[in-house]
């Protein structure tokens, strides 16, 4: 039965207003620590008091001079570091990567709305408490997102991308089979015009963000990483309109003329960016762009996409781009170019998140550098002030390590302690 559109309003009203008046204000919680690391400066913060109310941090002080709260709780951490809750610019929660070229065929379209749940929680569990999720099928980060904040399952704060997009035959079409099944994304695009109405389309179901494919990639058929996809007028006309309702855009982006095009454009961030050349890496600079590049996940392609069932011609194109992309994030770094941190999880397993730091840091940055593309950087690409530093007003979001992480980044690959707006969602302590 159709339900009246006029009554809707009423009905969210009276749900919003019923949710304001349950239940009391939770107790304040205070954490402290041996040390917490100042991603602003690089600075250990020796001894911290942070005082969390409502899921929020009140104050950051050196231990013992703010009064413990009477009927407050405190998690008290000895020996642990904190670091800011970690962000990962780029995941797809509703992808396996142990079902490789059709053998994902085999299982029911709901078979991944239901995988998505368990990725979520081991996400989590590895220190991840915001992610942005850049394409699903289906609308599954919406929905996920929406059970995660109505506290149903556990996972990180989402930033839902939903349907990723671009031009008939592009990276996010569906290019796998023949004309006789009619296989195609709901919301290819060809032309300005044609983006802009996916673009509010999307928008109106729940994205938080807009993902466009300028170039081709490694994981379609009938495309190449290198071939452009979308011209500068439909880049411009994505970036355009997602700017009026509020949002910012991604753009898969392997090749080094869809690159150049994107940022002129006004993309927010490229992904992948494994072919920027000069010019590219320039422009980046000049415009502010910031490059999220997945130089973690290729290693674990190399060693099991085969088995997996990925396809021959995937592999291929996997090991032509690999290295080529990691020299020239070590390039566009040694630049000055704008990094944050996003793995393709889903290409490789979730919760295996936090080993792209390491590689981050072979192939150019410090720790520090690296923890601040994951937090900091992070939150600032995503226009955002209540996720990814430890300071007043911002959720409070941690994860703590035995250890210094700015000594040895790989503490990061596998926290003892998760915290998730003031709450331990994960402790693994002796």
């Amino acid at each position: 039965m159709n339900r009246p559109t006029t009554l809707i309003p009423r009905i969210v009203l009276s749900c919003l207003a019923a949710l304001s008046w349950t239940g009391a204000q939770a107790a304040d919680v205070t954490i402290t620590a041996d040390r917490l690391l100042d991603v602003r400066t690089g600075r250990m913060v020796q001894h911290p008091e942070i005082l969390v109310r409502d899921g929020r941090i009140v104050s950051v002080k050196p231990a013992g001079s703010t009064p413990a709260g009477g009927d407050g709780t405190r998690i008290a951490l000895p020996g642990m570091t904190l670091v800011p809750g970690l962000i990962d610019m780029h995941v797809h929660l509703d992808s396996d990567p142990t079902y490789g070229g059709y053998s994902y065929l085999e299982y029911n379209d709901r078979f991944w709305s239901a995988l998505a749940v368990t990725h979520a929680g081991k996400t989590l569990d590895a220190g991840f408490t915001t992610v942005r999720n850049v394409g699903a099928s289906d609308w599954n980060d919406v929905g996920l997102g929406q059970a995660i904040a109505a506290g149903k399952v556990r996972g990180p704060r989402i930033i839902p991308g939903a349907w990723s997009f671009g031009p008939t035959g592009s990276h996010c079409d569906s290019t796998y089979f023949p004309p006789s099944m009619e296989e195609k994304n709901p919301y290819n695009a060809d032309g300005p015009e044609e983006v802009r109405k996916s673009v509010r389309a999307l928008r109106k179901y729940g994205a938080q963000v807009i993902k466009v494919c300028a170039t081709g990639g490694v994981f379609s058929r009938n495309t190449e990483p290198g071939q452009q996809q979308m011209n500068l007028a439909e880049l411009r006309a994505a970036v355009d309109e997602a700017a009026q309702w509020g949002l910012r855009v991604a753009a898969h982006a392997h090749g080094a003329a869809g690159i150049k095009d994107a940022i002129r454009a006004g993309v927010t961030t490229i992904e992948h960016a494994s072919l920027i050349d000069d010019e590219g890496i320039a422009l980046a600079k000049k415009h502010g762009a910031w490059l999220s590049m997945d130089i973690y996940n290729g290693d674990y392609t190399a060693a099991e996409g085969k088995k997996n069932g990925v396809l021959e011609d995937n592999l291929r194109k996997d090991r032509e781009v690999t290295e080529i992309q990691r020299q020239n994030f070590k390039k566009a770094h040694a630049a000055g170019v704008k990094m944050v941190y996003g793995t393709d999880a889903g290409v490789h397993p979730h919760g295996g998140n936090g080993k792209q730091f390491a590689v981050m840091v072979k192939y150019g940055m410090s720790p520090l550098q690296a923890i601040q593309a994951a937090t900091l950087n992070a939150a600032e690409a995503l226009g955002r002030n209540d996720v990814g530093i430890v300071e007043a007003g911002r959720f409070a979001d941690m994860v703590a390590v035995k250890g210094d992480p700015l000594a040895n980044v790989q503490l990061l690959e596998a926290p003892a302690v998760v915290i998730q707006g003031g709450t331990v969602v994960k402790r693994e302590l002796p």
